[in-house]
């Protein structure tokens, strides 16, 4: 008798096992066809060449070569950051390489969060043919930082940056987009929102929040025809991870941002995940192997990811004091 329940019950359990190992083995599978094997929407499905991009935290990094490898690819652009004379420098180098490319900046400070500003920019962008929005404006915390240490001044320009800084572009740019029923919106988010992040708390959930919002906006905004796709990334060489080598794990700006721009539509590592793309490679198969076999958000992860943070702020502590000796 039990032999007779064991054996349809063993086979039940091989059934389940196989149907198991078969929906990872797929996933994996979809995950390299999506990185390599798949290419991304054109970019002309948001807007013909001539038509606007508009790129915020434009003066360095990624938002630099987003505005570059933009203007290479015909779109004008409006630059948006901190520093008038970057702003007026890259503009020069754009229509430099690129003649027929129109450029107007503006001198934006998001961490004072000013109306006026706004003003400026909704007065700079409404009667242009917006067809991109690259929301890359960003702050984190100067070193990983335990949250009750945190300096107010710090958690608060994170917030207004990060968060309301990237609503109200998209409040004022986004309406013109689904009135012309095309365009796309590109926000720049982190694996600190995905991994939750112990000594970068604040910068770790307000990237939390723009994954959350971008994929309920993306919902929104679909029947429109306006695409949004929240960009997850691990650590880029930038003046923000302070990473200066590029390596596999570490791309430079200019080989994300051209892989970014040549994957929209196509999930990578963020399978599962609505109107969400992590185009880097290796970045990607480090976040489906979590995923899949560890959990992004249980203790394991949690552990590793404080023991990282914690030593990278006493190195960070220890050059600090290093340097005040030298004074």
């Amino acid at each position: 008798m039990d032999s007779y329940v064991s054996k349809p019950l063993a086979q039940l359990l091989a059934g389940v096992g196989l149907l198991y190992l078969s929906a990872k083995v797929f996933s994996y599978l979809r995950l390299l066809a999506s990185l390599f094997l798949l290419p991304g929407a054109s970019l002309s499905k948001f807007g013909p060449k001539g038509s606007w991009a508009v790129v915020t935290g434009a003066s360095d990094g990624i938002g630099k070569e987003f505005a570059l490898q933009l203007a290479r690819k015909g779109y004008n652009l409006v630059l948006v950051s901190r520093t008038q004379s970057k702003l007026e420098s890259l503009a020069t180098e754009i229509k430099s390489a690129n003649p027929k490319v129109e450029t107007k900046v503006l001198a934006m400070d998001y961490s004072a969060n000013r109306d006026s500003d706004y003003e400026a920019l909704k007065a700079l962008t409404s009667d242009l043919d917006i067809s991109i929005l690259i929301n890359n404006v960003g702050q984190s915390h100067s070193i990983p930082v335990p949250f009750l240490e945190t300096d107010p001044s710090e958690m608060n320009a994170i917030i207004t940056i990060n968060v309301t800084g990237t609503l109200r572009t998209t409040a004022l740019i986004a309406p013109g987009m689904v009135s012309r029923k095309r365009g796309l919106i590109l926000s720049m988010a982190s694996f600190g929102g995905v991994f939750p992040t112990p000594l970068l708390a604040t910068y770790s959930g307000s990237k939390a929040f723009l994954q959350h919002w971008g994929t309920a906006l993306g919902a929104e905004l679909a029947p429109s025809n306006v695409t949004v796709q929240v960009v997850q990334s691990h650590l880029v060489a930038s003046a923000m991870s302070k990473i200066r080598r590029s390596s596999a794990m570490v791309p430079t700006p200019k080989a994300f941002v051209r892989t970014t721009l040549g994957k929209i539509g196509r999930s990578g590592g963020s399978q599962g995940i609505a109107y969400t793309m992590t185009p880097w490679w290796s970045h990607a198969l480090m976040q489906w192997v979590v995923g899949t076999f560890v959990g992004t958000m249980g203790y394991l992860t949690l552990g590793q990811n404080k023991t990282m943070h914690e030593s990278i702020r006493k190195r960070a502590l220890a050059k600090a004091a290093r340097e005040a000796k030298k004074q």
